[in-house]
């Protein structure tokens, strides 16, 4: 038996590299060589508990590699050939799937998520795909797969959060917290035609970022109250869409109070405990607001048009990746993405 290495849940606030058999393709299935993943925030949750998966899990769900091998009934594919395949795997065929809400495959809530949730991961020598022939996505000639490496989750996410903000050319946009997914988000509504965006953190590094990536204002939260500055900058309407990037309280109570009566909330933030909300800011429902949530879009047809995107050169999301780790140092990787020292935003794990 051909075996592997993998990042495994073992328990709350452990991670460990193990040995793992390498997983063999069914009907409709893939095995795909990872040559790069990454560590999301949601792998932090689940490191600390808070998300609960089985141990014995392998963890991971930002896939790039070559296919190894293809099960039967799948075709258009070929050994050897280069793929991304996004974090969500719908099957493309159920009610969900077919209603356009792939994210919600199989008729509950995060059924798409499989990798690393209620499958083994990809953050291992091998990944197991499945449904194959909707979720294997080529990547383009002249792409590397560092370039590619945001599609499978944080660019999908961020850009989700402004395409279901229905981000309207002109639009004042406020984005609460610059991690890899608000400043996704940040990316995502400057490419949707906003005039004008504002970038709320309080990291040096990320705040800097945030204006390569297309933020006209920058507010340091423990400089300046976010929601003054944004009503100031606005001349007291409030911002068109805000996006909450971070999945607290604070943040989603702020993102509601900076918002314009008729406006979106648009929440990409994964909350733990009960959320409020303050009549007041919510204007006891009769402020003709909207809040919408989204997770991550995944399949092909997402994968490519995100790539067709970096493709363009619109985009470069490689300055996104600061640190590079190889698969044997995953627990040094994660100790540092879960602390956010070092000026990192994302780390590149290649096996």
């Amino acid at each position: 038996m051909q075996m592997m290495d993998a990042a495994v849940f073992t328990g709350p606030g452990r991670i460990a590299l193990e040995r793992k058999p390498v997983p063999q393709a069914g009907p409709g299935e893939a095995v795909v060589k990872v040559t790069m993943t990454t560590i999301c925030g949601t792998d932090v949750h689940i490191l600390k508990g808070e998300y609960p998966v089985q141990p014995g899990l392998t963890i991971g769900h930002e896939p790039v590699g070559v296919i190894a091998e293809l099960g039967a009934g799948v075709a258009g594919y070929e050994i050897g050939q280069r793929v991304v395949v996004g974090a969500i795997t719908p099957c493309g065929q159920c009610h969900s799937c077919l209603e356009a809400h792939q994210s919600q495959c199989g008729g509950h809530a995060m059924g798409g998520w499989r990798f690393g949730n209620t499958i083994d991961g990809c953050q291992a020598e091998y990944v197991r795909v499945p449904f194959a022939m909707a979720n294997l996505a080529p990547i383009p000639d002249g792409l590397s797969d560092e370039q590619v490496l945001m599609c499978p989750d944080i660019m999908s996410t961020g850009f989700g959060g402004a395409e279901n903000g229905g981000i309207r050319i002109g639009d004042t946009v406020a984005v609460f917290a610059q991690g890899p997914i608000g400043l996704c988000a940040t990316a995502g509504a400057r490419l949707r035609g906003a005039s004008r965006i504002i970038a709320v953190d309080t990291v040096p590094e990320r705040l800097a970022m945030a204006r390569t990536l297309g933020a006209d204002h920058v507010i340091d939260f423990r400089q300046t109250d976010p929601v003054d500055e944004i009503l100031r900058l606005t001349d007291g309407r409030g911002a068109d869409v805000t996006i909450e990037a971070l999945g607290t309280q604070q943040t989603f109570e702020s993102c509601l109070r900076a918002l314009r009566p008729g406006g979106t909330l648009s929440s990409l933030g994964v909350y733990s405990g009960k959320l409020s909300l303050p009549l007041d800011a919510f204007a006891a429902g009769l402020g003709d607001h909207k809040i919408i949530t989204t997770l991550c879009p995944g399949g092909k047809h997402r994968m490519q048009r995100l790539m067709n995107t970096l493709a363009s050169g619109r985009l470069d999301l490689r300055l996104l990746v600061t640190h590079r780790f190889p698969l044997a140092r995953i627990e040094e990787a994660y100790a540092l993405f879960a602390s956010q020292t070092d000026g990192v935003l994302k780390v590149a794990i290649v096996p």
